[in-house]
Order: structure tokens, then sequence, then C-alpha cells
């Protein structure tokens, strides 16, 4: 384990939301799509359910994919800006079956600003790690999904938004095979 199981957990849930708009496929356009992406992701709180609130995500996910691929200064910039935005205030909380945890907003709070508080508070951890080249963009020349490698011989380098890794296998085996042959 690289990071706290938490951190983690809240990492991922950064990449699925970043590839929720990968390859030019939205797959966040409605409010239902946003209910179901939740669900998936464990995200409790407070809820509107409205075209707003799906706005906000998607302004907040079109922040943290320029994030994901900034440098260093510009991602301490945007975490900073996010937890202030937010008013963030870390504190521990257990839940639905969670051991002990950081939170850095309400249940109550919005949802856009609960789910840039996670995302910030683990890029938190990320940056202060000195971790930033475990997220990448995909390697396949058609994806622009990204990756969060946390392999510990730092060896992942394709998305699992699709088959990206099994295609550039099979191009780089038909293509030893045919300098063989």
């Amino acid at each position: 384990m690289v990071f706290a199981h938490d951190t983690e957990v809240a990492l991922r849930t950064v990449v699925n939301l970043i590839n929720s708009a990968a390859n030019g496929e939205e797959q966040l356009g409605t409010v239902k799509e946003l209910d179901a992406f939740l669900e998936t992701e464990g995200f409790t709180g407070s809820r509107t359910r409205n075209a707003a609130e799906l706005a906000s995500v998607h302004g907040l996910r079109a922040v943290l994919t320029a994030l994901w691929t900034s440098g260093e200064d510009t991602a301490v910039d945007t975490v900073n800006r996010l937890l202030r935005e937010a008013s963030a205030l870390p504190q521990l909380i257990k839940h639905d079956g969670w051991d002990w945890h950081l939170h850095a907003t309400t249940r109550e709070a919005p949802l856009a600003d609960r789910m840039s508080t996670e995302a910030a508070m683990a890029l938190v951890d990320v940056i202060r790690s000195k971790e930033m080249d475990r997220m990448l963009v995909c390697a396949a020349d058609d994806c622009d999904a990204v990756v969060l490698d946390l392999s510990r011989n730092r060896s992942k380098r394709y998305c699992d938004t699709g088959n990206c890794a099994n295609r550039a296998h099979v191009a780089a085996y038909r293509a030893r095979q045919a300098a063989a042959g």
C-alpha cells in the first residue's frame, strides 16, 4: 500500500470522475448517471439531485482533469483553492462501515464541495509524498483517460476504461511476429 486506504479510495474516485468524460464519451450526462456513479463510488451525504449539482460536478471534473497533468506548483495552488473554497476543516469520522478516516466537510455540504475536498485531501498526500509521478495519462495513442499507478514497481501505464493494455500487447506481439517472419 502506497497511501492510507481512504486516500487510495479518494484517488480512485478522482480517476473514475475524470475518466467519466474520457475519449469524448460523457458518462455523467444526467442526474441519474451521477446517482449511479456516486452509488458505485460509495459517496454519501446530502444531495439536491438537480441540474445545478450535476453542472458543479462537471466543473470539478474539469478542474481535476487539469490538475492531473499539471506540475507540482499548479497542483498545490489548485488543492489549496479547493480546500479554501469548501471551507475545509479536517476531522476524523467513522461511518457506514468505515473505520476512522478524514473528512473535511460535513455530510450536509454541497456535493461538489464534498467531492472536491475528498479529492484535495487525497492529493495533499500525493503531493507531500512526492508521488505525483503516479498520476499518468493512458499510454495508448488513442486514449486520453487517466491512470493512477499504485503498483509497487511503478509499472502501470494503461487505463482501466477499455482494452488499452490488451490492444497494445497484441500490437507489440504482432509486430514481433512480423519482424521475426
